[in-house]
């Protein structure tokens, strides 16, 4: 798979804005489902030029949602996504998410 197919978007929620603070240096991604963890971190070292130590990859499961419409309430359900929690080495920073 080419490094841009498998790094699909970054998640920014106030949860991994704490994770990417100095001491922590935890990045996270939406990746596609197919990925291991060894071809998203060569993914992160190709696209952002840093050094990544440590991979965490997690399923999310989908979520029951409700919307409206004029005949009445419709039920359905979100997609499930992989999300990938990628390490720095020490002194790495990723600029996108720094705002530099």
């Amino acid at each position: 798979m080419e490094a841009h197919s498998i790094i699909i978007a970054p998640v920014v929620t106030e949860k991994t804005n704490a994770l990417r603070e100095e001491i922590k240096k935890k990045y996270v991604f939406r990746v596609d489902a197919r990925a291991n963890k060894l071809q998203i971190m060569q993914a992160v070292k190709e696209i952002f030029s840093v050094k990544p130590t440590a991979c965490h990859v997690m399923n999310v499961k989908s979520k029951p949602r409700k919307s409206r419409s004029k005949s009445g309430f419709k039920s359905g359900r979100t997609a499930t996504w992989k999300k990938a929690i990628v390490t720095l080495a020490a002194g790495e920073k990723i600029d996108i998410f720094e705002g530099a």
